[in-house]
């Protein structure tokens, strides 16, 4: 066998796999992320507007359909075991629904640990049971605890998949051979959360604040900030990573004290609960998937050949009415991007300039899923000039068609329908 193919058989270096395991990370992402809508739907319709009292008038109902959507969203408990079982399930090779259970098992012991140590009280305060209180001023304040959020969750996920493939098939001497192979995982995972709970009571609240740090430099950073998040989204899913920047800013960056006096973190959780100051990376990205992307689509649909518009024309209609309705673009970025990545790499650009121009002009819009139709309806109350996003919608829609068709036509892109024709030929031979 000559070096240059034992070279080709050696498979991905360490870099190489690495990079694979973060691909794979981002993609199990996408499970608790396929979640959000129904969070996001049963949160809006538990509002005193719908069924509330300044809606229907069905306060009960409200209550528990909020508490519902609540329970999923809740950035303590319930968006962080989401993530914890997806990654779970996603890494994990061969899964079963023990990789679950032990990833629950892991994250409600490591959960239990940190309610076990609040966070000292202020100055001038003692703590009781379950808070702090003020003698002087005669205030009682609920106590607070470390909050890892998603990220703890991730963390437990991760090493329940690493858990589960090393040792479910491991077997124990015969007088314990109840607890052989998978049954083993849950139980190790529940000693690993603890030690994983006390180190985050001890450890995690310099990196807290680290991260909140870095957040609220992003915030203060305004429409500057909004547009680099919005380039590095767009250029961060070539590779199939940007999950782990949105899960971050989305879910863990910012806090906000909820009606309720919950206190929830991430854009998204934010938008929701009312906070005034968020929805600062998600409001620009309704003009580019609403509006853009799908006059991109139609420039493509044009520039096909004559003998093959009809067709195209029936594919990207189907794209674009996914990215309007829905907020899922990857069916028409992907179209372009393999056959013309520097106009991707224009797309990243403008759709940096649309989070940007948005963000600068005064709107403010959210979303649970993606910015399509169905949440920029659902959230229209909630929104701050969300008219103003159709206008800036529109003049996306132009500048994307304008440009895309002028880059197809002068460059001879090969997007859908200019392919050569034996290329076509092949493909369906194939």
């Amino acid at each position: 066998m000559s070096a240059a193919t034992s070279a080709a058989t050696a498979g991905p270096g360490p870099w190489g796999k690495f990079f694979q395991g973060l691909q794979k990370m981002g993609r199990s992402l996408q499970l608790p992320i396929a979640v959000l809508p129904a969070a996001g739907i049963l949160n809006r319709l538990g509002q005193p507007d719908v069924f509330g009292d300044d809606g229907l008038g069905w306060t009960n109902v409200a209550k528990v359909i909020d508490a519902a959507g609540g329970a999923l969203l809740d950035s303590t408990l319930g968006l962080p075991l989401l993530f914890c079982v997806g990654v779970a399930i996603g890494m994990a090779k061969k899964s079963d629904g023990s990789t679950a259970l032990a990833a629950v098992t892991g994250f409600l012991v490591f959960y239990a640990v940190l309610q076990a140590f609040p966070v000292d009280c202020p100055k001038g305060q003692e703590a009781v049971d379950g808070g702090c209180v003020d003698f002087a001023g005669k205030a009682f304040t609920a106590a607070t605890y470390q909050n890892p959020g998603v990220f703890g969750g991730i963390v437990i996920g991760l090493i329940s998949a690493y858990v589960w493939r090393r040792f479910y098939r491991t077997k124990l001497v015969d007088w314990l051979g109840f607890f052989n192979g998978r049954r083993l995982v849950p139980i190790l995972m529940a000693f690993i959360g603890l030690l994983l709970g006390g180190l985050a009571a001890w450890a995690w609240q310099p990196i807290g604040d680290g991260l909140t740090n870095f957040g609220e430099w992003l915030s203060d950073a305004g429409s500057w900030g909004s547009g680099v998040f919005g380039v590095a989204n767009r250029a961060l899913l070539v590779v199939g990573l940007h999950q782990f920047l949105n899960t971050f800013v989305w879910f863990q960056f910012g806090d906000f004290k909820a009606a309720d006096g919950d206190i929830v973190h991430g854009d998204i959780n934010r938008f929701l609960a009312g906070d005034p100051s968020a929805g600062q990376f998600l409001t620009g990205f309704f003009p580019i998937m609403m509006f853009a992307l799908p006059a991109a689509a139609l420039a493509i649909t044009h520039c096909a050949k004559p003998h093959r518009r009809k067709e195209v024309g029936g594919l990207m209609l189907s794209v674009a009415l996914t990215s309007f309705v829905t907020g899922i673009t990857e069916p028409i970025e992907y179209s372009f991007l393999f056959v013309a990545p520097l106009l991707y790499a224009v797309h990243a650009v403008l759709t940096g300039v649309s989070m940007a121009v948005s963000w600068a002009l005064g709107a403010k819009d959210g979303f649970s899923f993606s910015a399509g139709l169905i949440d920029y309806v659902i959230n229209w109350s909630l929104a701050t000039k969300p008219w103003l996003l159709l206008i800036i919608g529109a003049c996306a829609a132009v500048v994307y068609y304008a440009v895309f068709r002028f880059a197809i036509t002068r460059f001879d892109l090969k997007t859908p329908g200019r392919e050569p024709e034996e290329e076509r030929e092949d493909e369906t031979r194939a």
